[in-house]
């Protein structure tokens, strides 16, 4: 049986150059999946493509699994981010507005580079690389707006309305990614997404 590799990086980055060179590496390494693809992805030619030397590439990460790793953990922060940013002073706003700001940034975060998010998504597990803790953080905060609302909501089951939400936003957009659609571009998907969530949610 083959052994497991281990996609743990070996130290975090604490000063402003190893921060650097870290950064430097990701860039690297998103670069090559992207432009020449999972075949010829090796930690020496990210190390060539970072301009530093390999010793330097396996101070931070192990192996290419790490690097996977550490570009999906990458990636998924950065959806949460903006999620938080778009869940976060929505008082004013109405659940159909809240759910349209929630669509636009998840198709932003997934079209930024959507052959690396393809990639990332075929080599890496959601749960890998969206801690529990983290999931529940973004949820909570659409799970408190709605609580809000609860009186125009047509589910009554809090819980699994927002699971419903947030996994058929993501499911339809990474689809949509991975397809290639127009619909993206043309702004079609936000507005139907955004109208079949909201038409899930609010009474009439």
């Amino acid at each position: 049986m083959t052994p497991k590799l281990d996609s743990t990086p070996r130290k975090q980055p604490k000063q402003d150059r190893s921060q650097a060179t870290v950064e430097a590496i990701l860039m690297a390494a998103a670069h090559i999946l992207t432009e020449l693809g999972l075949d010829s992805f090796t930690t020496n030619r990210v190390a060539e493509r970072a301009g530093v030397s390999i010793g330097s590439l396996y101070q931070y990460f192990p192996n290419k699994k790490a690097l996977l790793f550490a570009l999906a953990q990458q990636d998924a922060e950065k959806m949460q981010q903006l999620a938080q940013e778009h869940l976060t002073n929505v008082e004013h706003l109405t659940i159909a507005q809240v759910v349209q700001q929630i669509v636009r940034a998840a198709i932003a975060a997934h079209s930024a580079n959507p052959r690396l998010h393809q990639v990332l998504h075929e080599q890496i597990s959601r749960d890998q690389v969206m801690p529990a803790a983290a999931e529940s953080q973004v949820e909570n905060l659409l799970r408190s707006f709605l609580e809000q609302r609860r009186d125009q909501l047509k589910p009554e089951n809090l819980d699994l309305t927002v699971f419903m939400v947030s996994r058929t936003i993501e499911s339809l957009i990474q689809r949509a990614i991975l397809d290639r659609t127009p619909w993206l571009e043309s702004g079609e998907l936000e507005a139907e997404i955004t109208r079949l969530i909201s038409g899930y949610l609010v009474k009439s």
